[in-house]
């Protein structure tokens, strides 16, 4: 019996670490037992030769890498001219590629969707749209564009795109929310969240050696690991950190790269902040140890980007088993989340910073003098990630949408060929 066909397009793909890439690779992993796969995505950034030879995919899985410019980040012409290069010279592969089933589009360049549409009207095939993120909105949000002409248009051409598709995956009920408010109706919306693997992040409380490594088994830990993207507000993290050097069991650590980076280190050194520890992105096969690391994760979003993202990596802190430490809005799905279920404390963004301060180091005092209630919280984090995120669950109901997708369209022609055959009679 022949096997179902999928299509993926997203610019990262195993080897690469980003998030998009390794979320993806894991998700292709465990659907290749069902679906035969194709994967249209750009070249390595690991800089290894002959991919293809040595994936561990099997013969069930075919990876088509594209060429395109591979400029630094920081440079924003340059960033656009990456992503115009990849979504054409993945237009270009389309024909090369298999009909699929189903063709699922990422957001990682956010045209991607673009090509989902011309390839559902091409064929016939299935589309769904993937939605790590929601352009043009985040970047309007970031300050990266201006709300104006170009962005209506460019909002205008996306919603089009998304309207036409089969089914509309997001992340959140807030991403749901500005999905609704734009025209895509309830019955194409799923929400789905990320995932984390529970087998290969797991708590390390005791005998941790990454804390043993600096010097932090006397300490109460404040992480921040993860992106240090635009849309996380780490300055509010860094001033707590000030007003709490004299409290000397109380550390804080910054792990991670990203366009804050240079700013991060150039306060830290204005201010003179001497409780902070920065250091460089931790390989993913030592997450356990450094995320365990932690006695409190921080976790923020910049007031408004909850409608259009949510971070991936609140699902591997919870398998860590560390509490966290929110910076959002108060009525955000991230904020809700985390108070409701009781894996921390939360901080409504929207206040003034006088505010803000007083509200995170109070939390950090608090938690920092009740082990108790730390542990209480981290064992509940736990748990939560092995029932609610872990990676089989979420793979899981993304194979059952897409399945559910594909009878849609089954039962769709078979309501035709009825039509035909009672007009016929």
């Amino acid at each position: 019996m022949k096997r179902p066909r999928l299509l993926f397009i997203n610019r990262s793909f195993w080897p690469d670490h980003e998030a998009t890439g390794q979320l993806l690779t894991q998700l292709c992993e465990d659907l290749i037992e069902d679906f035969d796969i194709d994967v249209i995505c750009g070249h390595s950034l690991q800089g290894e030769k002959n991919l293809e030879d040595i994936h561990p995919f099997g013969p069930s899985l075919n990876i088509y890498r594209v060429n395109h410019t591979r400029i630094a980040k920081g440079f924003f012409l340059g960033r656009l001219t990456n992503l115009l290069t990849f979504t054409a010279s993945a237009y270009r592969v389309l024909k090369q590629v298999p009909i699929p089933d189903v063709v699922i589009t990422e957001t990682d360049p956010f045209f991607l969707p673009l090509l989902g549409r011309t390839l559902k009207k091409r064929t016939g095939c299935k589309f769904i749209a993937y939605l790590q993120d929601i352009y043009p909105d985040v970047a309007v949000v970031l300050g990266k564009f201006r709300e104006g002409y170009i962005v209506r248009k460019l909002r205008n051409l996306l919603f089009n795109c998304y309207q036409q598709a089969d089914r509309v995956i997001v992340l959140s009920d807030d991403m749901k929310k500005t999905c609704q408010q734009n025209g895509i109706p309830d019955s194409a919306l799923q929400v789905l969240p990320n995932w984390t693997d529970t087998t290969t992040i797991y708590p390390v409380k005791k005998n941790n050696y990454f804390r043993k490594e600096h010097g932090w088994d006397d300490k109460f830990i404040v992480m921040y690991s993860g992106n240090l993207g635009l849309a996380n507000e780490i300055n509010a993290l860094l001033d707590a950190a000030n007003l709490l050097k004299n409290h000397h069991n109380i550390h804080f650590v910054v792990i991670g790269d990203g366009v804050q980076k240079k700013a991060i280190v150039k306060k830290i050194a204005t201010d003179e902040i001497n409780n902070i520890t920065m250091l460089q992105k931790q390989p993913y096969e030592n997450l356990s140890e450094s995320l365990s690391a932690a006695d409190l994760h921080y976790v923020s979003l910049k007031s408004g980007v909850e409608r259009c993202l949510y971070p991936s990596k609140v699902y591997g802190i919870l398998a860590s088993g560390t509490p966290l430490l929110v910076l959002a809005k108060e009525a955000s799905d991230l904020s809700q989340f985390v108070e409701n279920q009781e894996l921390g404390k939360v901080c409504d963004i929207d206040q003034s910073h006088e505010k803000i301060m007083q509200s995170l180091t109070t939390a950090i005092l608090s938690l920092a003098k009740d082990k108790t209630l730390t542990d209480k919280m981290g064992a509940k984090a736990r748990l939560v990630a092995e029932q609610k995120f872990d990676r089989c669950v979420i793979t899981n109901q993304f194979a059952e949408a897409v399945t559910e997708t594909m009878n849609h369209r089954d039962s769709e022609i078979k309501h035709n060929e009825n039509d035909i055959q009672l007009s016929i009679h």
